[in-house]
């Protein structure tokens, strides 16, 4: 069969031939319909990931849309190595192979879930958000950003902020939910007068950080008090990414003047959790409630779409 082997870290798979795979005991063989090119793919063929292959070649891709041997379509992951997504067929656990409702397409069902569902645990699983909130998704014009920001609004959020570079994609995102936008590409005492402007009296219920460094610092000085003050509330701030840094300076001074807790995303939670979040998050997408830009591209030209920068907001989609 075809698919996208590696053969070397740090290098572009190449479209090759490679073995056919076999199901062993709780496993099933998937006919790969699409498979989304991520971020943490590149990273882990690029041998900089904890997960990074020891042994070569193995094909990329952690996750997809297929069908089974009885023509069941399913979103699986966490296919046996040395087999991956990106191929014509591919082995995974029966247990990691999830049913796809109605009306969603491979692409945006093959693209989705991975951005959705980590979006939609940062937000409920870790921030705890609830209805009537205020929310600021730092990072908001990536994939998993723009998810967040729809995701929020759909949870009921009362106000959501969305940050990030990309100008255009910020537009784009008042009409998929945000009540207001920050350009975070402004100097550090101007960006701080920007988030302290937005926040308010009432300040950010939760937070969703996808960026870390520098835009996160500004975030901290403009949440801390200049004076004693009552706290009324707690600010949650959940730690995803680290796209612009991955060290902040951190004073003593913001976790004293404030209720901040800085939480991570503590791995993957149990599989109810997990599967309850897919759920909510396919069921959504089929229904138009969650939308994601999609790029298709054949599973042959796989080395010069590896190779190609992302367009911020957009996902690639291999198609074997």
């Amino acid at each position: 069969m075809k698919a996208a082997v590696l053969y070397e870290l740090g290098r572009a798979p190449r479209y090759a031939e490679f073995a056919e795979p076999a199901a062993g005991k709780d496993e099933v063989v998937v006919r790969v319909r699409a498979a989304a090119l991520k971020p943490v793919d590149r990273q882990i063929a690029s041998g900089a990931h904890y997960a990074s292959p020891r042994e070569l070649p193995v094909i990329c891709g952690m996750d997809g849309v297929g069908k089974l041997e009885d023509g069941k379509r399913v979103f699986f992951g966490g296919p046996r190595r040395p087999y991956g997504a990106m191929a014509e067929r591919t082995v995974v656990p029966r247990a990691f192979c999830f049913s796809l409702p109605d009306g969603i397409d491979d692409d945006t069902a093959a693209a989705l879930p991975n951005p959705g569902v980590s979006a939609w645990l940062a937000l409920t699983h870790r921030a705890k958000m609830a209805a009537g909130e205020t929310v600021l998704i730092l990072g908001a014009t990536g994939v998993t950003g723009q998810l967040a920001v729809q995701i929020a609004k759909l949870l009921g959020a009362k106000r959501v902020i969305a940050a990030g570079r990309d100008e255009r994609r910020l537009n784009r995102l008042r009409e998929l939910g945000a009540d207001a936008t920050i350009q975070i590409d402004q100097p550090g005492d101007a960006l701080k007068d920007t988030f302290a402007r937005e926040a308010g009296d009432a300040g950010f219920d939760a937070i969703i950080d996808y960026l870390w460094g520098a835009p996160t610092e500004a975030l901290l000085a403009a949440l801390t008090r200049p004076e004693f003050a009552a706290v009324t509330k707690e600010t949650r701030l959940v730690q995803v990414g680290e796209s612009a840094g991955a060290t902040i300076s951190l004073p003593a001074a913001v976790l004293r003047s404030t209720a901040l807790t800085i939480l991570g995303t503590a791995g993957i939670p149990s599989r109810e959790i997990l599967a309850e979040a897919m759920e909510q998050v396919l069921g959504r997408g089929a229904r138009g409630e969650l939308r994601i830009d999609t790029e298709r591209v054949a599973l042959a030209d796989i080395e010069a779409a590896w190779q190609r920068k992302e367009e911020p907001g957009r996902r690639i989609v291999v198609i074997p």
